[in-house]
């Protein structure tokens, strides 16, 4: 049974992130393979069984809200080290991170990216587009978030800014470091880019996916796609 944990959605999900696991469990099942969703509040211990992790947005308050947690038992590092599947979006990304810093204080990340974040001195809010290695399409979502996130020597990018902002420097978003991938696309971006879904699949599993025929979510990627200016 592959386990997809959803973490800390009362904090983590204000910009419909949550759909991401949902995805996951439909494309999977698209296969045959079994699949289920674990919802975790900021009150009860992660699960150390994850096979995918999933962190959403948040504001500033809930962000640190949900630090504090996972720093509790640091079963999520524990769990990238050994090889599960880690996505976390905005705010979720920024924890990652080694350092968060806030307008009013610095507080260490987890420490599963070697990226920093800091204020920014404007609002990057709207559609995004950005082109990765990983993938033969550009990958399309939505951003809304003031910080700028530094990549360190030890961190590569998640793909390069078509249209947008992304990280706010650099001219590329995200972060990824083997089976850890930090982005700021909203949307949800794997309802948005079902490739990706299929590779945090893939990654999960450890074989690749068999091909599916869901033309809704194809048609629907390549619609967005042809939205990029």
């Amino acid at each position: 049974m592959l386990e997809i944990i959803r973490i800390h959605n009362e904090l983590l999900g204000t910009y419909g992130d949550r759909g991401n696991a949902d995805v996951l469990k439909y494309r999977a099942a698209l296969r045959k393979i079994p699949a289920r969703v674990t919802e975790i509040s900021y009150l009860d211990p992660v699960p150390k069984s994850g096979d995918i992790y999933l962190l959403g947005g948040a504001e500033d308050a809930a962000q640190i809200l949900s630090l504090t947690a996972l720093r509790k038992g640091s079963v999520l590092s524990r769990a990238a080290n050994k090889g599960a599947v880690v996505l976390a979006i905005c705010a979720g990304f920024q924890i990652l991170g080694s350092r968060y810093v806030t307008r009013d204080e610095e507080i260490a990340g987890l420490g599963l990216l070697d990226v920093e974040t800091t204020p920014g001195d404007r609002r990057l809010v709207g559609d995004i587009a950005v082109a990765s290695k990983l993938f033969d399409q550009p990958l399309t979502g939505f951003e809304n978030h003031s910080s700028v996130t530094t990549l360190g020597a030890d961190a590569l990018p998640f793909g390069k800014v078509l249209q947008g902002n992304g990280n706010g420097v650099a001219g590329v978003d995200g972060a990824i470091d083997k089976n850890v991938f930090g982005t700021y696309l909203h949307g949800p971006v794997l309802a948005r880019n079902p490739e990706f879904a299929d590779l945090l699949l893939e990654r999960a599993v450890g074989s690749t996916l068999s091909a599916v025929n869901d033309e809704l979510a194809m048609r629907y990627a390549m619609w967005r796609r042809a939205l990029i200016k």
